[in-house]
């Protein structure tokens, strides 16, 4: 798709404030040069749908013959309820009206769980053994960055974030990447029995069975993923950085993190938010802000750590109150999970007081309604953005399917992107998201923790274990 034509944006102090962020960048991180034009920022679950137009898709192979589809999810959630309708069964008629030729239906199985392990822990914790948890939905030459699944509630009341990027650059390296794991997964087959497919691991894929060959299955998938998220100086890789002159004002980072994948791990978006906020916390970006949040608010302890170690005065973080937590009012040990989050944030304001950061980090809480109740909404969204100093709109934005947890690092497939613009037109449209994510978000303090509604029972311990192994991905 032709860029479109934008003006440049931003000053020459702009430009040198960015400088430092950059300069590494291009050494962590492949990257593409955009218009900020070419990025479109969604804002309801309703207009996601709307964008996205999943119930089309059955027509839309029915009257364009020429028309593929390929869908790649996790095997561990996409199973869960089998031989009881699930993730599996919906979308195997697919492959029986349509052909193997054009719809395919993939299943990555984390090589973590096998043998006995697999057979003892129960289906609802043993996707904390790791999952694929990238969110990326492609057409032809676009592509939709997020944190949200295809099931109902992110269409009607689940706010996160979506990023439609009209760029051919960009979709097709995530589609590289995508058929990279494609290569390392089960192919889903109908059948005529009861759960109505089987799980099928195809002779044509680049590894074997990540269930019957776990250490090799991992060796055969370093060789492959690593050439395609990293930089790459050969023809089946990414390009390098782009350093020709342009008057394209936007660059935006391909990250992925795929560590279970690869041995050596060479991910790139831990390292790249690393930077990112190792560089605020230089004495210059003292005028800088930023906005972090994660609805499931349990950050890795690297990155908790250097976002309490900003120079940056004027910061905000977002993640969802109890009752718009996805397991709020759940039976069994899950509902105790909002109460292990209350803890974790209550921990994170204890830090803040102890750093002294009081005026300069405050922690807000999303609720719209109270979940399973009329007009409840649950709370999805995470990401960062960052406004350089006597700038009032963010320059950069980090959006993808990350809840930058210490499994998100560790475990899980997750994809992503850093936005860096000079594009004043996007600068104001990332800031205005930022700003209405806080439409139904309060400030929480140390005093609210306090009170009898919030405080946590002993059985938080267990939650606790719960968040630290499943929790992070939800």
């Amino acid at each position: 798709m032709p860029a479109s034509s934008a003006s440049v944006g931003g000053s020459t102090s702009s430009v040198g404030m960015l400088a430092p962020f950059t300069n590494e960048l291009d050494r962590l991180a492949p990257s593409f040069k955009i218009n900020g034009s070419q990025i479109q920022i969604i804002k309801s679950p309703t207009d996601f749908y709307e964008t996205l137009k999943i119930a089309t898709l059955h027509e839309a192979l029915r009257s364009n013959p020429e028309l593929k589809l390929s869908i790649l999810t996790d095997a561990l959630r996409g199973t869960r309820e089998a031989p009881h309708p699930s993730c599996a069964s919906l979308l195997a008629p697919l492959v029986t009206e349509f052909g193997p030729d054009r719809v395919e239906i993939r299943m990555y199985h984390t090589p973590n769980l096998t043998g006995l392990r697999k057979k003892h822990i129960p289906k609802r914790i043993n996707e904390g053994w790791g999952l694929q948890h990238m969110k990326l939905y492609g057409v032809d030459d676009e592509i939709i960055l997020s944190g949200a699944n295809l099931s109902n509630d992110y269409f009607t009341n689940r706010q996160d974030r979506y990023h439609l990027f009209a760029s051919r650059d960009v979709t097709d390296y995530f589609y590289r990447l995508y058929q990279g794991v494609t290569s390392l997964s089960f192919l889903v087959e109908p059948t005529k029995e009861a759960a109505g497919f089987r799980l099928q691991w195809p002779s044509t894929n680049a590894a074997p069975s990540p269930l019957e060959q776990p250490a090799k299955y991992v060796s055969q998938a370093t060789t492959i993923i690593s050439k395609l998220i990293s930089l790459g100086d050969d023809k089946t890789g990414p390009p390098a950085p782009d350093h020709s002159p342009s008057s394209k004002d936007t660059t935006v980072y391909m990250l992925g993190q795929l560590s279970q994948l690869m041995r050596p791990d060479t991910s790139t978006e831990l390292p790249v938010i690393t930077h990112v906020l190792k560089t605020l916390a230089k004495s210059e970006y003292s005028g800088s802000s930023w906005t972090f949040t994660a609805g499931y608010f349990n950050p890795d302890p690297t990155l908790r750590n250097l976002l309490l170690s900003t120079a940056s005065q004027d910061n905000t973080v977002i993640t969802a109150s109890p009752h718009a937590n996805g397991f709020y009012g759940s039976k069994g040990v899950s509902g105790l999970l909002p109460g292990a989050y209350t803890y974790l944030a209550r921990r994170f304001l204890r830090e803040i007081h102890q750093r002294k950061r009081d005026s300069s980090i405050v922690l807000k809480e999303w609720r719209k309604g109270t979940v399973g109740e009329p007009e409840g909404w649950t709370y999805h969204a995470k990401g960062l953005w960052v406004a350089l100093p006597n700038e009032k709109e963010p320059s950069m934005s980090i959006i993808g399917s990350s809840n930058y947890t210490k499994r998100s690092y560790s475990h899980d497939l997750e994809a992503g992107a850093l936005i860096v613009t000079r594009d004043e037109d996007l600068k104001k449209r990332l800031g205005a998201e930022q700003r209405w994510l806080q439409d139904f978000a309060k400030p929480v303090t140390l005093d609210d923790f306090a009170t009898n509604e919030r405080r946590v029972g002993l059985n938080v311990r267990i939650a606790m274990w719960i968040v630290t192994l499943v929790g992070g991905a939800l």
